[in-house]
């Protein structure tokens, strides 16, 4: 337990330490926003700091922080550090950064900052990478809220032949058509201050249960091989002990940790996010709280839900390789009781479901920016939603029809997710060689050229990309790193020195 309050005082006392450094660089000031000079009614309104921090952080906390830690913790409690520090120079940054240029440059999505910062080539492989990549968190954001409510709300088997799946999904599906079309203020503006009561009933709930239920947690200095912590896992029907140790020695920490933990510590889907909010908030000085705090924020959930999945394997009560949905209901139960555990999963359901209605309305909007449709009406909106909803519907219907469709929608999505990520870093390193902070630009370029390197190396040998051997794909991870920074401050030296003639 130890080791968890040490990476819940990392966490924050990092956050406001390293929050204000990066506020203090990026230097917001008191000039109009783009939610008054660009005013429309639909995507550009004037809303109070409070509400856009809170749509937000509801939009950037899918099912990411859930259920990346509850997979992650089983290389053991080295994730009660990673995670904290991940987030404060990776993450939190991250969405900080992208937040503000796209907030300074009047409000622009990041395909356009893309388009800004980096070249046609670049800009085209973002274009694609990117819309395959919302596309994906649309259909996951349906699928695992979806079947989090059929199994354990309503008690549904949540089988693909049910018809109660379908119905679930197809209102979830309903509630994305009318937050993607409708102006921003009449739908997410109104509904999520609710949902966000319930969020963090859920999140401190679970935190407060952990205490209160005296879940056993591994420190980093414990034998992690010690008998009285070993969770138990499910092989051929009988219960054998599982080994935390064992499996980070077995299940290469680097790339795979970094990649199965990505909204907790890094996610390259944010900054499509922040890119939206960029629109709606009244002041630069709102930065800091509404886009780094938010994600320091979604830290702590991941935290939270590491620290619970590993109570419940350490109890054994859930089967360690027994999939993280039935760890989520095994932990709001356990911990909240019958009816406090239905309200902690409506929570839960809440954190998906918050994330997939923004991330299609954010490909509408990157879509319609780039290709100069006209998205003023409501007709207009919804006959270009209705084609993205569409490419939705077969993605989902994939992933739950095909025995291992869902793994691999998953896969895919947290490998795009965080490699969507260098495309921002990219962004950030250049805007600051553009506006005399180039003796800055380490503080993304660290975080792009490790990220360079997990990505890589994970596809390199993974079963979803080239099947290269760990040695192999190792070392062409580390050439892509070294060549991802490289890059970047060749092509940052040369923006800097073209605007100086």
């Amino acid at each position: 337990m130890v080791t968890f309050l040490i990476g819940l005082v990392i966490l924050f006392g990092g956050g406001a330490l390293y929050g204000k450094f990066c506020e203090r660089v990026f230097g917001p000031d008191d000039r109009p926003t783009p939610a008054y000079t660009k005013q429309d009614g639909v995507d550009y309104i004037p809303m109070r700091g409070w509400k856009n921090g809170l749509i937000n952080l509801l939009n950037i906390a899918g099912t990411g922080p859930i259920f990346g830690p509850i997979q992650g913790i089983l290389f053991g409690p080295i994730a009660f550090l990673t995670i904290p520090i991940g987030n404060i120079i990776g993450g939190a940054m991250h969405d900080y950064f992208s937040g503000m240029i796209c907030l300074r440059d009047g409000g622009a999505q990041m395909p356009a900052s893309i388009r800004r910062y980096s070249n046609k080539g670049v800009y085209g492989i973002y274009q694609v990478f990117c819309s395959l990549l919302l596309l994906l968190v649309g259909a996951v954001f349906i699928y695992t809220p979806g079947d989090i409510a059929a199994k354990g709300i309503f008690g549904f088997s949540g089988e693909p032949t049910a018809v109660s799946t379908w119905v679930i999904y197809g209102v979830i599906f309903l509630y994305y058509l009318v937050a993607t079309v409708f102006p921003i203020d009449a739908i997410i503006g109104k509904i999520y201050p609710v949902f966000g009561a319930i969020l963090m009933f859920s999140a401190v709930g679970v935190f407060i249960g952990l205490f209160a239920k005296g879940y056993p947690l591994l420190n980093i200095w414990d034998d992690w091989q010690g008998v009285a912590f070993q969770a138990f896992k499910t092989v051929d029907g009988a219960s054998v002990p599982f080994n935390y140790g064992e499996y980070f020695s077995a299940g290469h920490f680097f790339p795979v940790f970094f990649v199965t933990v990505a909204c907790g510590i890094l996610s390259g889907f944010h900054s499509t996010q922040t890119a939206i909010i960029s629109r709606t908030m009244k002041t630069e000085r709102q930065g800091r709280m509404t886009f780094y705090n938010m994600m320091v924020l979604e830290g702590f959930i991941a935290m939270v839900w590491a620290a619970a999945a590993m109570g419940v394997y350490n109890l054994g009560l859930q089967a360690a390789n027994g999939g993280a949905t039935g760890t989520v209901i095994i932990v709001c139960k356990d911990i909240l009781g019958s009816v406090g555990g239905v309200v902690a999963l409506l929570g839960i359901v809440v954190l998906p479901i918050t994330s997939g209605d923004t991330a299609l309305r954010g490909l509408r909007l990157a879509i319609a920016e780039s290709l100069h449709i006209d998205q003023s009406s409501n007709a207009k909106r919804l006959s270009l939603s209705a084609i993205i909803f569409a490419l939705v519907a077969v993605i989902l219907v994939f992933a739950k029809f095909n025995a291992e469709g869902f793994n691999i929608l998953w896969r895919y999505f947290a490998w795009a997710n965080q490699t969507l990520s260098l495309f921002a870093f990219l962004v950030i390193a250049v805007w600051m060689f553009e506006n005399g902070k180039s003796k800055y630009v380490w503080i993304p370029l660290i975080p792009g050229g490790f990220y360079a390197f997990i990505t890589v190396t994970f596809i390199a040998n993974a079963e979803i990309g080239f099947h290269v051997p760990w040695t192999g794909a190792y070392v062409i991870g580390i050439c892509a790193a070294l060549a991802y920074v490289a890059i970047i401050l060749w092509y940052g030296k040369k923006r800097a020195a073209i605007l100086l003639k």
